[in-house]
């Protein structure tokens, strides 16, 4: 998003949120970016960002027959779960994809094949879900989701189906997944948890909901401004993570906030390492040849 303002300049527009986190959207905002809702807000001929969370196909053909140039920023993560999505259906597959209805990655996938997915969102529907034939049928999943919940209803559909396929590594994003081991790990040694994210973030609430799962109390914060103090009266250790998308400055300032209060002891927990590398979209590598007349 960054470099293509700095390319093209600004306005450039963006379908939904380009990643579930209030101070990046506001952020870009003030720099000239225009959050849109669908492809008929944005104005023929003009330019236009597909977000991480991804699209349905019918999004690209919109955005062709207004003339609307695309900048495709779907996660290279997501991005595989629609592949994946296309070649079982075409296989003749019913594709069960395990996610939260309404999120835009579910909105997304679904519309890769409209008419051969079916969503299921708990362990509840996962044991009475229906598919049209049992020996044909494959799971795919949305990447933000909690890793122990969705272990759960994968184990129902095997128990179910048998004859279930799915892909040969699993969906759920690897910052996801890390975040959450870390959060478990760092549990038995805090009283109160506190997660930079925001609601709509999904990878954020996951992790808000293993602390309390395992008996932690644990809020959601968007910065330190939302910090309310009465959390942490009988708390003797403060646990802080935050969400896949969340800035690094604001986690340095919940740590200034706590630092300003006379917290004098403030530590890294479970450091991991994730030197992954995803290639920007080709729009924004190239840049535009200048000419002059």
């Amino acid at each position: 998003m960054e470099r293509a303002l700095e390319i093209y300049g600004p306005p450039v527009y963006v379908r939904k949120q380009i990643v579930h986190n209030a101070h990046v959207v506001r952020d870009l905002e003030a720099r000239g970016a225009i959050f849109v809702e669908s492809t008929s807000d944005v104005p023929r001929e003009g330019r236009l960002i597909l977000a991480a969370h991804g699209v349905a196909l019918e999004v690209y053909r919109e955005a062709g027959d207004r003339e609307v140039a695309t900048i495709d920023a779907t996660c290279p993560l997501v991005t595989k779960v629609h592949v994946q999505v296309r070649r079982f259906a075409d296989a003749g597959y019913c594709v069960i994809l395990v996610g939260h209805a309404g999120h835009d990655e579910v909105v997304g996938t679904t519309g890769q094949a409209p008419g051969a997915v079916v969503l299921v969102e708990t362990l509840e529907q996962a044991r009475v879900v229906e598919v049209p034939d049992p020996e044909r049928v494959a799971y795919v999943t949305q990447t933000t989701l909690s890793v122990d919940e969705t272990a759960q209803i994968l184990a129902k559909l095997r128990e179910r189906f048998p004859a279930i396929v799915g892909p040969r590594k699993e969906d759920i994003c690897y910052a996801t997944t890390n975040r959450q081991l870390a959060v478990k790990e760092l549990l038995s040694e805090i009283d109160v948890l506190l997660v930079i994210g925001s609601a709509n973030s999904s990878n954020s609430t996951r992790l808000v909901e293993t602390a309390r799962t395992a008996g932690v109390a644990a809020h959601m914060i968007e910065d330190e401004s939302e910090i309310d103090e009465t959390w942490l009266e009988s708390a003797g250790t403060v646990g802080l993570t935050s969400g896949a998308s969340v800035p690094e400055r604001l986690l340095a300032g919940v740590c200034k906030w706590f630092e300003a209060r006379g917290v004098a002891e403030i530590a890294p927990f479970a450091a991991r390492t994730e030197d992954i590398v995803f290639k920007l979209p080709a729009e924004v590598i190239r840049v535009p040849v200048q000419t002059t007349t």
